[in-house]
């Protein structure tokens, strides 16, 4: 626990505060752009500066574990998803939903209730970013794979289910229009 007082910010809860509101926008633009491809784009925007809070944080193996599978792999996946799925490319209203205020509502709702938590579990603490075990790989390696093997595990399933969903779907919506295309070559 330090003796800085929680309301005389730093340089650093400056910038952290700074890239958590470049967090916050880029990831509303995510949702409510109508371009999927600049929804992919404002995706590496918000992923990068959740990146750059953990370099804030002396994170910098997490910070570049961010950048490689999170920008690097899963965006790379999501644009290439779209190549095979030949979602449309340009501005398209079908990617509106008429239960956008019901969304709002219940992400407002869910923020408050996150939020509360947050805050009270952890208003009073302090994080010394001076140690030296503090986001170094033996730490965070210790953390996984001893306390978080079970869900490190469960999350590497369920992204592999999820590569292999992408891949039936597209390849179903692929056979479906070549039959489709077919059908109006023959009629």
């Amino acid at each position: 626990m330090s003796d800085q007082s929680l309301l005389s910010p730093t340089g650093l809860d400056i910038i952290f505060a700074l890239l958590g509101i470049v967090v916050i926008a880029s990831g509303l633009l995510v949702v409510t752009t109508k371009q999927v491809v600049h929804a992919g784009l404002w995706l590496v925007v918000c992923l990068g500066g959740v990146a750059g809070c953990f370099l804030v944080m002396s994170a910098e193996f997490v910070a570049w574990m961010q950048v490689l599978i999170y920008v690097g792999a899963v965006v790379v996946l999501l644009l290439f998803a779209m190549m095979l799925t030949k979602a449309p490319i340009g501005r398209s209203d079908d990617l509106d939903s008429s239960n956008k205020f019901v969304a709002a509502a219940v992400a407002v709702a869910t923020t408050a209730v996150l939020a509360v938590l947050f805050v009270d579990g952890y208003w009073q603490t302090m994080v010394d970013v001076d140690s030296a075990s503090t986001g170094s790989a033996e730490a965070l390696g210790e953390a996984i794979f001893s306390t978080w093997v079970l869900p490190f595990e469960a999350l590497s399933v369920l992204l592999l289910s999820a590569l292999v969903g992408a891949i039936v779907i597209s390849r179903r919506s692929a056979s479906a229009t070549e039959a489709a295309d077919e059908e109006e070559v023959a009629g």
